[in-house]
């Protein structure tokens, strides 16, 4: 389908219930205010945007679990995220996810994941991140929930998140890949290597080049899988770039990697979902992250293609 004519679904989820830090349920605001809907209007997409999903505040909950922080708050939520991201793929639609915190993605890709299942393949993930989100509530030190999405997407814990949907685990480790990390707790390694996802770190990419990594990468994600669901936390990128983010690390892509990653997903004409996460105006300097995240956005779905 040629991109003039892609109906592009945008989706708030203003949630903030996973990280240690306030602020990241701003950022579906601050991508709006980005222009987003408009500049993707103007490419020719067919936008809608279907507003922010009803999410609660962490001072009118209890955190109960220490060791999985708002739990079942957040599982509702992905409850939502599930149902609305089934929604517009079932309409033909490339939803675009804005976050919130990363654990967010325990509803989008599993509905990305399950609708794939329904028409009977796999799906390919690309998880762009500092961090590897596979931490458990067993191997936790802070009981955060943004740091176990993927976990309960490869695997059973958190119990809550990988039971969302009509099957569990919801995507083969065989098919995704971990790009740009820099930053993992001890036990999350073991975590990582057991369940045998594919991981690319920094070193990598400083070693091979950004090119040659990301060709890897989608070889990987998109060989015997009908979908590519990408799942971008802004953190990835260094904080000299994105310094409106829930959990920054030195070191990360720069901009013109990171457009380059967008662009070649783009060229692989597979990417059928993305989540933007982690985005957090409350550390941001002119909304600069959110005008980042925007323009990656916009590289994914063809903005440098002739």
């Amino acid at each position: 389908m040629s991109i003039r004519n892609r109906a592009v679904h945008i989706i708030g989820v203003p949630l903030d219930l996973g990280g240690g830090r306030r602020g990241v349920d701003m950022g579906p605001s601050a991508v709006r205010i980005a222009g987003l809907g408009e500049r993707l209007a103007a490419m020719g997409c067919v936008v809608s945007d279907k507003g922010d999903l009803i999410t609660p505040i962490p001072e009118t909950q209890v955190t109960r679990d220490p060791t999985k922080r708002y739990i079942k708050d957040i599982a509702r939520v992905c409850t939502r995220v599930y149902q609305q991201t089934w929604q517009s793929l079932s309409e033909g639609a490339l939803p675009i996810v804005i976050g919130g915190d990363h654990s967010l993605a325990a509803g989008s890709v599993g509905a990305s994941a399950d609708f794939a299942a329904e028409h009977g393949g796999d799906l390919g993930v690309l998880w762009i991140d500092a961090h590897g989100d596979m931490n458990t509530p067993a191997t936790t030190s802070s009981g955060n929930v943004h740091g176990m999405p993927l976990a309960a997407l490869v695997g059973t814990e958190p119990a809550e998140l990988a039971r969302l949907g009509r099957r569990a685990p919801k995507v083969k480790a065989e098919h995704v890949v971990l790009i740009g990390i820099r930053n993992l707790d001890e036990a999350e390694k073991s975590q990582i290597r057991a369940a045998k996802v594919h991981v690319f770190t920094m070193k990598d990419i400083d070693r091979h080049g950004i090119a040659v990594v990301m060709k890897r990468a989608l070889k990987i994600a998109t060989t015997g899988t009908i979908g590519l669901h990408v799942s971008f936390d802004l953190d990835v990128c260094d904080p000299s770039i994105a310094p409106g983010v829930g959990t920054p690390v030195k070191g990360g892509l720069d901009y013109r990697e990171a457009h380059m990653v967008m662009e070649m997903i783009a060229d692989s004409g597979r990417m059928t979902a993305l989540d933007l996460v982690e985005i957090n105006p409350i550390l941001d300097s002119q909304n600069q992250t959110a005008a980042l995240g925007t323009e990656l956005a916009l590289s994914a779905l063809g903005m440098g293609i002739l």
